[in-house]
């Protein structure tokens, strides 16, 4: 692999930014639940604000990276993440939470921009290793975040999101002195206008025979995790009576997982088994993961369900970002990219919501239901679709 000090940059810029979103995932909805008494849905809503907000910034952050080059990008919207936190230390209503998680998911919005970085800088065959660490990075700030973000909710909510508010700041300093710029190639991109959603490059992106069939992958997979996104903890706290902090030990371990997974296994992994294979093993854990949640039981089986989910998770993402990379033109990573986690957002966002109304209104059992359905759709597509090679 190529441009190790570079990869090892991005990987820590991409960790420290997790670290403070990974504080506030398992707090976020027992925080608007308990103390300012959001409805389930509602915080299915607020939830998917900060996909939509990707949603609409992805494709645009990815193109301008393609031409003006993917530092400035990182770096000012670790500042906008750090301030969306700030102002989650002083929620008080459903409007101002609101507000913090549509800035976040600006600056959240640089996932495309990190992930050209890593296109920019390793060879074809080398990519699914170098997406993986970025699924390492978001792997160990799951570890620590939610550890840390059960631990200081106890403190306070405030408290917690002023910590998460250090991290993405502390990212910004580091991305400032440290990360070079990846991208020399900006006379070859694209020079058509900005688009929030390029349905040519919809059509064009999804009518290629493999790369159509693995974003509409990545699509399926994405979204029954959304169900969940909100929903998990809510699971933890009104079933099973799990504290903020157990929710954490549990959103830690499925960190500590996708890092040794993305991080390391992932390495090797892809040497013995093809990514087709690696698809189908991921998607029946995550299957499996998803339709037992509900059923844990209490804090040791939701250990035991946690972990197959994770693993299953930790191996899908990774291989197919891979493959959707090798697959995309050159001189288009950022665009097709950046189109690519355009399409997952509106998963992203469709998951919530689905989720947060489902457990509202249909049962808890059913978002994590819902998720387990789909996932099985997208063992057919592979097994079914996909070739070999």
């Amino acid at each position: 692999m190529k441009h190790k000090p570079s990869l090892t940059v991005i990987f820590l810029t991409v960790f420290i930014d997790l670290m403070g979103f990974g504080i506030l995932i398992p707090i976020l909805p027992t925080f608007a639940s308990k103390l300012l008494g959001i409805s389930d849905f509602g915080i299915g809503v607020i939830v998917a604000s900060f996909s939509f907000m990707q949603f609409v910034f992805n494709p645009i952050l990815g193109k301008l990276s393609d031409r003006y080059g993917r530092r400035p990008f990182i770096v000012g919207s670790l500042l906008l993440t750090s301030s969306s936190y700030i102002i989650f230390s002083y929620a008080d209503s459903f409007f101002l939470l609101l507000l913090s998680r549509m800035l976040g998911g600006i600056g959240g919005s640089n996932i495309s921009v990190a992930q050209a970085y890593i296109a920019d800088i390793t060879s074809a065959e080398d990519r699914s290793k170098g997406m993986g660490l970025i699924g390492a990075a978001f792997g160990l700030g799951f570890v620590f975040g939610p550890m840390i973000g059960g631990f200081l909710s106890e403190i306070s909510y405030a408290f917690a999101g002023f910590a998460s508010a250090g991290f993405s700041f502390l990212a910004f300093i580091f991305s400032i002195f440290f990360l070079p710029e990846s991208n020399f190639k900006r006379e070859s991109f694209d020079k058509s206008g900005i688009k929030i959603f390029d349905f040519k490059v919809a059509v064009k992106a999804l009518r290629m025979p493999v790369l159509g069939i693995l974003i509409i992958l990545y699509f399926i997979i994405v979204f029954s995790m959304a169900n969940i996104y909100g929903t998990f903890a809510l699971l933890g706290y009104k079933k099973y009576s799990l504290t903020d902090r157990e929710i954490g030990y549990l959103f830690g371990l499925i960190g500590i997982i996708s890092a040794l997974v993305q991080g390391v296994l992932i390495k090797y992994s892809t040497e013995y088994f093809s990514e087709k294979k690696l698809i189908l093993i991921g998607t029946i854990l995550m299957m499996i993961g998803l339709g037992m949640l509900p059923y844990g039981i209490n804090f040791n089986g939701l250990v035991v369900i946690s972990t197959i989910f994770a693993l299953g998770t930790a191996t899908l993402q990774p291989v197919i970002l891979g493959l959707v990379s090798k697959y995309a033109p050159e001189n288009e990573q950022g665009v097709i990219l950046g189109f690519n986690q355009s399409f997952s957002a509106v998963a992203r966002i469709l998951g919530p919501l689905w989720g947060g109304f489902a457990f509202q209104f249909l049962g808890y059992e059913f978002p994590f239901l819902t998720g387990a359905f789909f996932t099985f759709v997208t063992l057919f597509i592979t097994y079914f679709l996909l070739k070999e090679k």
